[in-house]
C-alpha cells in the first residue's frame, strides 16, 4: 500500500471565489489558474454559462501545504463542521504573549470579514474559535 503524498481541502460555498480569495489573505495562499489557461477569468469564459464561477482554488506558493478548492453548493451551511482547520499562529507560544499573537491575528482577520465566536484558554494554552466569510469555523492556534 502506498502512501498519500498530497491532499486537497475541499469548502462546499455560496461564492466560490470570494471565499477562495478570503483564504488566501488569511494563510498566504496565491491563487493559480487551471492547468492551460493564463487566468481564471479565462477559464470561467470557456465553461458553459450555467457553471460559471462554479468553483476555484489556491495554493501555498510554496507548495508545502494543501491545496484549497472552493465548489459552488446550493444549499447554506446549516450546522457545525465536522472537519475545521485550525491556523497554527501561536505554535511555541504560552500565556500572555500566545493570547496577544492570537487577538492580533484575529483582529486581522476581522477586518477581513471573519467573525470572532469564542475564546477558549486556560493558564497556558489559548485558541480563538472563528467563522470565514461565508460561517465556516476555523480556529486561532
Amino acid at each position: 500500500m502506498s502512501s498519500i503524498k498530497q491532499f486537497q481541502v475541499t469548502f462546499d460555498c455560496a461564492e466560490p471565489e470570494r471565499v477562495a480569495r478570503f483564504w488566501c489573505e488569511v494563510l498566504g495562499y496565491v491563487v493559480s489558474p487551471p492547468r492551460g489557461f493564463a487566468t481564471w477569468d479565462h477559464f470561467d469564459r470557456s465553461r458553459p454559462p450555467e457553471d460559471r464561477g462554479s468553483w476555484f482554488a489556491c495554493g501555498d506558493p510554496s507548495g508545502a501545504g494543501p491545496r484549497l478548492f472552493f465548489q459552488r453548493v446550493p444549499e447554506g451551511k446549516v450546522v457545525k463542521n465536522r472537519v475545521h482547520l485550525d491556523v497554527r499562529v501561536g505554535t511555541g507560544l504560552v500565556g500572555e504573549e500566545r493570547l496577544a499573537t492570537l487577538e492580533a491575528e484575529c483582529a486581522r482577520l476581522v477586518a477581513l470579514g471573519a467573525v470572532r465566536v469564542r475564546l477558549l484558554a486556560d493558564d497556558n494554552d489559548s485558541c480563538i474559535v472563528m467563522q470565514d466569510i461565508e460561517g465556516n469555523e476555523f480556529c486561532l492556534d
